[in-house]
């Protein structure tokens, strides 16, 4: 069940900010466990290295590639290289983003810009090489990672370009999904909610003003109406049965995994 086996998947963002398990990296080992030949691309080679590693002493294949998601011909390269390498595209997750708050009186012009950028243009670049070639083959599977901040807003930290952004990559999805419908293939959606990734650590730490991690950490595992935050594992899960063909009459949709919190009240 959710075997990938004689599939090509492209995990974009696959390595991780710092140890432990990102989202890109947990989902770029999963797929290539479940028997995908993997092609994991992150704009930090040491990172995407120490995944391919795993995934290599797992006895599983994987490559990779230095890749910018915000320059086109970056990307253009890798989907070639890809191709050169396994000859077909079955899979593509598109996984690079971020945060940074603010709201439109106090962010200023470059950091919405660059918002926009990284969680938007990321996956219409990861989209617009690889459709081409999965038409061709007359099927696919694509994933797109939002967050539920694209779902709910509150009020304690406001992150309008990151909001609006991960809303964008929900819309771009269905849109994506009912213009390729016919052609064999999917556009999904996964929506993470809080969860427990190197992120916390690495960076919102550091952009809430905060000195102690482990508070951090238990105020949002108390957020979570079932107690805790996700894991990586989660969201990978998550990846895997929307690319797999036991998800072959989905798409156009998304799958919260948020543990109930997009679903609670107002924190």
């Amino acid at each position: 069940m959710f075997r990938l086996d004689g599939k090509v998947a492209i995990v974009t963002g696959a390595g991780s900010v710092g140890p432990g398990w990102g989202n890109g990296k947990a989902t770029a080992v999963l797929l290539a466990r479940q028997g995908a030949e993997v092609f994991a691309i992150d704009v930090n080679d040491t990172a995407v290295a120490e995944t391919a590693a795993i995934i290599a002493g797992e006895g599983n294949v994987c490559a990779t590639q230095r890749c910018d998601m915000l320059v086109a011909e970056e990307v253009a390269a890798a989907v070639a290289a890809c191709l050169a390498r396994f000859g077909r595209i079955d899979i593509l997750v598109n996984n690079v983003g971020g945060s940074h708050p603010g709201g439109p009186a106090d962010m200023p012009e470059e950091v919405w810009d660059r918002q926009i950028d990284f969680n938007l243009k990321t996956p219409f670049l990861g989209c617009k090489y690889v459709l081409p070639v999965m038409e061709a083959q007359g099927a696919g599977a694509i994933v797109n990672v939002s967050s539920v901040a694209g779902l709910r807003m509150g009020t304690g930290r406001v992150h309008t370009a990151y909001s609006a952004s991960k809303a964008g990559v929900i819309a771009f999805s269905k849109s994506v999904a009912l213009g390729y419908a016919q052609k064999g293939i999917r556009c999904n959606t996964v929506v993470p909610g809080l969860m427990h990734t190197p992120l916390v650590e690495h960076r919102l730490v550091g952009q809430l003003g905060m000195n102690d991690a482990a508070a951090l950490i238990a105020k949002r595992h108390a957020s979570v109406p079932v107690g805790h935050m996700g894991t990586a594992w989660d969201i990978a899960h998550a990846v895997l049965f929307l690319a797999s063909e036991e998800a072959k009459y989905i798409t156009a949709t998304e799958i919260v995994v948020d543990g109930g919190f997009t679903s609670a009240g107002p924190v």
